[in-house]
């Protein structure tokens, strides 16, 4: 079915209505009134963080980390949570969804933290590895604010997690339930489908009996590894949903199958010509990457035994990943990528010294380019030099490094810092889409099927919101439709 859109003009009059209509300040919510606040600095994708007042019960959804700043304006303003902050619900380990956990720990040191197993053995490698990249940056500048936490409070926080299966209602206070409804508040987590561990929220009130969903971040198609998402399919009155690839439309005869095989030709041609950067998340992306190649080799599109250079992060990422290989988070069984690949690994002066060899294939984080990472030096070393390639796999953010290569036409000058001298893009661009993130075209489909009263549109920058708020005006005409503005409370 073909969903058409609505005018600007119809959209710009709906929203100015909704949003405004709706909104309140950040008193206290009656038992069976439900209240939502962004806690987020901005509407884009950054910080993600969300308070839920739901009977009586006060609830944070995510808990992260803005991946392009420092100190306290990498965070969510948790200056605005109550006291009595019951729990908080993590749906995934990207940093930006769970990187401030232990400045919440800090502050709220009552307050249990739920979360899906493998999020939880992730979260423990992700936010002691953030230690060090913020301690690397401060020593680097001293002008960069300190860390924002020490391994002692990464090590703190994970004291209150409790690991929490898929599909089984939970209570606030951590008890496992027979059914929703025997508590005021309860809860259940649904695969998500976007990286290992990833889980959208089902929260119920027993009260009214309204139930509320958080997708989180999602992917409602298989990935390499991962399976598509399995979320609810009716009964949810407020739907609260992320919108990252609103602002981009798919061709309409995308095929992944299809992606793959394109990917792989470019990457064998490219190799006989020199190296290749694959810019990836340490996290996800680089184990989506490998089992790709993985496949490569079984098709012979790529010579077993070709050279791999993978990061430390990713290595230690890896592990943790074939250890869950086999499980019903997983499309296809990718277990022992390490052991078959045998990729080297670069870290430390030895990865700054190392000089980029034809036939190797770079697959170093971070997805973005952020400048320190293997990602950005590597691409620096190789953008003036027209054998080299960069083949970008995903997401990059449009004023991040590597949204900015991403943009430059051939000749043109790359800008990678604003303390680095430009430098000319020589070396060849090719992308690719492989994103861990829905395309809009699913998620609005999934928004009509559910067909919610009230729907939310978050983690997204303004472009993509926009997007969804035409896209949903003219799909479901009778519901409401928020953005909810940065620290301010809505009743929902």
């Amino acid at each position: 079915m073909r969903l058409a859109p609505t005018s600007a003009k119809e959209v710009v009059l709906r929203l100015a209505v909704q949003i405004f209509g709706t909104l309140t300040t950040a008193s206290a919510a009656g038992p069976t009134e439900m209240r939502f606040t962004n806690l987020t600095r901005a509407n884009e994708i950054g910080a993600n963080s969300y308070l839920l007042k739901i009977g009586g019960k006060n609830v944070l959804l995510d808990c992260g980390m803005h991946p392009r700043f420092e100190g306290v304006a990498a965070t969510p303003d948790l200056s605005i949570l109550p006291e009595d902050l019951e729990a908080a619900i993590v749906t995934h380990s990207h940093l930006d969804h769970a990187g401030a956990l232990p400045v919440l720990r800090r502050l709220h040191p009552a307050a249990r933290v739920f979360l899906t197993t493998p999020t939880a053995r992730l979260n423990d490698v992700l936010l002691h590895n953030s230690v060090n990249v913020m301690h690397r940056r401060h020593e680097a500048n001293a002008n960069t604010p300190r860390a924002l936490y020490t391994h002692r409070d990464a090590d703190q926080a994970a004291r209150v997690w409790q690991e929490v299966p898929l599909g089984q209602p939970w209570s606030i206070e951590g008890e496992r339930l027979a059914e929703h409804g025997e508590e005021p508040v309860s809860f259940e987590l649904a695969h998500a489908g976007h990286i290992l561990g990833s889980a959208g929220v089902l929260l119920h009130e027993r009260t009214t009996g309204r139930r509320l969903f958080y997708t989180g971040d999602v992917n409602f198609e298989d990935q390499t590894i991962a399976r598509a998402a399995r979320f609810p399919e009716s009964g949810v009155d407020t739907l609260v949903i992320e919108c990252t690839r609103g602002d981009y439309e798919r061709p309409p005869e995308f095929r992944r199958v299809d992606e793959e095989l394109r990917f792989g030709t470019a990457l064998a041609a490219a190799l006989e010509r020199g190296a290749v950067l694959i810019p990836v998340f340490a996290l996800g992306k680089s184990q989506e990457v490998l089992a790709m190649l993985l496949r490569f080799v079984e098709l012979g599109l790529l010579a077993p035994r070709t050279p791999l250079f993978i990061g430390g992060l990713s290595t230690r990422i890896t592990e943790l990943h074939d250890s869950f290989a086999g499980t019903g988070e997983f499309h296809v069984k990718h277990g022992d990528l390490l052991r078959r690949l045998q990729p080297g690994k670069l870290m430390g002066a030895e990865a700054m010294a190392h000089v980029p060899r034809a036939g190797c294939i770079y697959a170093l984080s971070s997805g973005m380019m952020t400048e320190g990472t293997l990602s950005h030096t590597f691409a620096r070393k190789m953008v003036g030099n027209e054998r080299h390639s960069i083949f970008f796999v995903g997401y990059a953010d449009p004023i991040s490094a590597a949204g900015r290569l991403k943009t430059t036409p051939p000749g043109g000058m790359v800008e990678f810092g604003p303390d680095l001298p430009p430098q000319e893009l020589r070396c060849k661009i090719e992308k690719f889409d492989f994103s861990a993130h829905a395309q809009r075209e699913t998620i609005r489909a999934y928004i009509h099927r559910l067909a919610p009263s009230r729907v939310l549109l978050v983690h997204g920058d303004r472009p993509a919101l926009d997007w969804f708020a035409a896209a949903v005006a003219s799909d479901l005409p009778r519901a409401e439709v928020i953005i909810p503005e940065p620290r301010r409370t809505y009743d929902v």
